[in-house]
């Protein structure tokens, strides 16, 4: 099994919409995939429809119990493709997290349950943007640390040096048991302009500085209207667009790019449209 956390210490960068859709190509290609929210505001729960109308549990219960039960697992209408909704709207859980010595290991722990570890071979992990001891947990959580970076000068700045500050704060963790795992940046929402195309390359420029510690990725997400068309739909962005005219590349082939890129086993492996579940309770 392996552990995806999509992490940014900037807001607005597109982690839920890369968690999303990253999750159901994976499940279209046969992976068994468990989403977790991870972020108060539940974007992620909201994303893809629910099989039933009203999950048992969710998110709280895995972080206050310290393990992942199958009523804490709520199934989506689409094969392959499971989720841990959040269910704290009043953000309580980050303030329950900081009176906990095991704050930053209680997720990563709470992963290792059988409820995931027999039935799932995917995790991703959506978080949210402002830092505290929710957004640790899910880091620490992960294998692979993904961050999309929109190609904006202001916000790749800003987006370097939060990256610097969290590798700092959290690496340490190592000692306790917890190694972090590699950082790998995607460039989400490039459009093809002039401006774009050299900030973006001052982004791999200044990854290059961090010594090792994260890289940016070779594939792209481009900025298209179907990633929002997608979402407005609540349907993965690789089924809404398939193929495309033009220069850009359809969502189709950007969405494995990127899986391949990201588990490269998986390379030449393509998503089959598995059909959709049925809802139940609604």
């Amino acid at each position: 099994m392996i552990k995806f956390t999509v992490t940014s210490t900037k807001g607005g960068v597109g982690k839920t919409t890369l968690t999303a859709n990253l999750g159901a190509l994976l499940a279209d290609m046969g992976l068994r995939v468990l989403l977790i929210d991870a972020d108060v505001q539940p974007s992620l729960s909201k994303y893809f429809p629910l099989a039933v109308a009203k999950p048992a549990a969710g998110l709280t219960e895995v972080i206050v119990r310290g393990t992942v039960t199958k009523s804490c697992i709520t199934a989506t209408l689409y094969q392959n493709l499971d989720i841990v909704i959040s269910d704290d709207p009043e953000g309580n859980l980050p303030h329950w997290l900081l009176n906990r010595i095991d704050r930053g290991f209680r997720l990563r722990f709470a992963l290792q349950s059988p409820a995931v570890v027999e039935a799932y071979d995917c995790v991703l992990i959506d978080t949210q943007g402002a830092i505290g001891p929710l957004q640790d947990a899910a880091v620490l959580a992960a294998d692979i640390l993904v961050s999309p970076i929109t190609p904006e000068i202001l916000s790749a700045r800003e987006f370097r040096d939060g990256t610097m500050e969290l590798l700092d704060r959290l690496e340490p963790g190592g000692a306790l048991g917890a190694s972090l795992g590699p950082m790998k940046a995607v460039i989400y929402r490039q459009d093809r302009s002039a401006d774009a195309r050299i900030i973006a390359s001052g982004i791999r420029e200044d990854f290059i500085k961090l010594k090792g510690r994260a890289a940016v990725l070779e594939t792209v997400v481009p900025h298209a209207k179907a990633y929002k068309e997608a979402a407005t739909l609540r349907v993965p962005v690789h089924r809404h667009e398939r193929k495309r005219d033009g220069p850009t590349p359809s969502a189709y082939t950007v969405m494995h790019q990127l899986a391949w890129e990201l588990i490269p086993s998986l390379e030449g492996v393509f998503a089959d449209l598995l059909p959709r579940r049925e809802a139940q309770g609604e």
